[in-house]
């Protein structure tokens, strides 16, 4: 029952979507107006109210078919910037233009975005804010979880901008031959995120109602366009992990040659690239070809920012704010000369290093912000990707959703190795640590995530 509830549910919702997008308030107010005059008006004996149906069934028809007439066309052209993050307002450009020979007035300017409607598991799996307040039919069917997937999956809110009266672009043009001053109208969009991971926009719409003010015709504009929301970040003191230098296989090529010191192991012919600082100038002179000395340089500091994506639910708080925190700490002060890596479970093991000229930590944040939970693997796939690095760690950051046996035994494990650990436990219950055993462990609640970051 409830699949077949379900497979309804995107119907329902782009009937609802396009009438919203449609009718403008008068209009929907009329559109009430008939479903109710049409209701009491069955008998037509007994009641006038199908004189009142047919009067406004009269009004939206003309209203409907005065669209046809909007013959309109424009160009518009976005400019975005490369990242948004969640919880701040973006504001961005757009620049239009009037390619009719008029003047095009009472224009509304919409941003179209992709929907990515949910799969059935993922709907069951999932619970939407203040489930737990809903009576239990909105519970069992879950219309209200659909309609918040769904707008989740749009991504990021927009607000429609009503535009001023647009010349038509050739006047345009006149006025920057004469006056030097840019070609078409440059409009301020305002975009709030909703989550994080990409926005997909798809095209504009230009709309305009009819002269009755109730049904709008569109003008879309076809513009593909990609927008990376960042997650949440929260304010992070630089992380003091006592730990010390570790070998690392092969860390000239990966740390960019910077390390603790430098051990000369051999002579060898000279390579593209190769530095001026290392020639060896009296093998040159010997042999009439530059020569150049080699070193061995793998001693250095690497760090493990672990991120548990072990959960049931999907989308859930818990572990938003774990994705939120741990973006945190990847954006922490920390030496240039510490490697960072990034550890977790998706589709399968990810490992993704920053610092020493690798890369940049907002390398880290742009996989942060496209990070999913893992419901179908086990936690030891966690265990074996740190237990493969663990003689390599210096340090170690874990960013935990549960505090059971098996999460319990890694951080037991990582203490075995004499790795210096912070442990942060994300979670909406009281949980019973023992400070003794584990006094690296810091349990932050969903809802005090900022004021107890701030006292690590």
């Amino acid at each position: 029952m409830r699949r077949l509830l379900f497979h309804n549910f995107y119907f329902v919702f782009a009937l609802s979507h396009w009438i919203q997008r449609r009718f403008t308030k008068a209009g929907m107010l009329l559109l009430s107006g008939l479903i109710v005059a049409g209701t009491f008006g069955i008998d037509t004996k007994k009641t006038l109210a199908y004189q009142f149906f047919s009067f406004l069934l009269a009004l939206l028809l003309l209203a409907f078919f005065s669209s046809w007439f909007f013959r309109a066309r424009f160009t518009a052209q976005r400019d975005l910037p490369q990242f948004a993050t969640v919880g701040k307002t973006l504001h961005y450009q757009v620049q239009v233009q009037n390619n009719t020979q008029k003047l095009q007035r009472s224009l509304v300017l919409q941003e179209n975005v992709k929907l990515h409607p949910p799969s059935f598991e993922t709907f069951l799996r999932t619970k939407e804010p203040g489930y737990e307040k809903r009576n239990w039919f909105d519970r069992y069917v879950g219309y209200p979880r659909w309609t918040w997937l769904m707008r989740m999956s749009r991504g990021a809110e927009i607000t429609a901008q009503n535009l001023p009266p647009l010349p038509p672009s050739h006047l345009n043009l006149k006025s920057k031959i004469q006056n030097s001053t840019s070609q078409g109208l440059e409009i301020k969009m305002a975009l709030s995120p909703l989550r994080r991971g990409y926005v997909h926009f798809t095209s504009m719409t230009f709309a305009r109602s009819d002269p009755f003010g109730l049904f709008n015709a569109f003008y879309t504009v076809n513009m593909p366009d990609n927008l990376l929301v960042l997650p949440k970040r929260y304010p992070v003191g630089e992380i003091s992990l006592l730990g010390s230098r570790k070998y690392q296989r092969g860390g000239v090529n990966l740390a960019m040659s910077v390390g603790d010191s430098e051990e000369f192991i051999s002579l060898r012919e000279y390579r593209p690239g190769d530095p001026l600082r290392l020639m060896h100038w009296k093998s040159w002179a010997r042999l009439g070809k530059p020569v150049v000395k080699e070193y061995q340089d793998e001693f250095f500091v690497r760090h493990a920012l672990i991120l548990d994506t072990f959960t049931e639910q999907s989308g859930g708080e818990s572990f938003e704010e774990a994705v939120s925190v741990a973006a945190s700490f990847a954006c922490a002060p920390r030496s240039y000369e510490v490697l960072l890596d990034l550890m977790f479970i998706g589709t399968t093991a990810y490992r993704f290093t920053s610092g020493r000229g690798v890369a940049p930590a907002d390398k880290l944040l742009e996989v942060l912000a496209c990070v999913s939970v893992c419901a179908d693997k086990p936690f030891s796939q966690l265990s074996s990707l740190i237990t493969a690095h663990i003689a390599s760690l210096s340090g170690c950051v874990c960013v935990l959703l549960n505090w059971d046996s098996e999460r319990q035994q890694l951080i037991q494990q990582l203490k075995n190795a004499d790795v210096p650990l912070l442990v942060v436990v994300i979670s909406n219950t009281d949980l019973e640590i023992d400070p003794e055993k584990f006094p690296e462990v810091h349990v932050l609640p969903t809802d005090a995530i900022a004021e107890e970051l701030a006292k690590i």
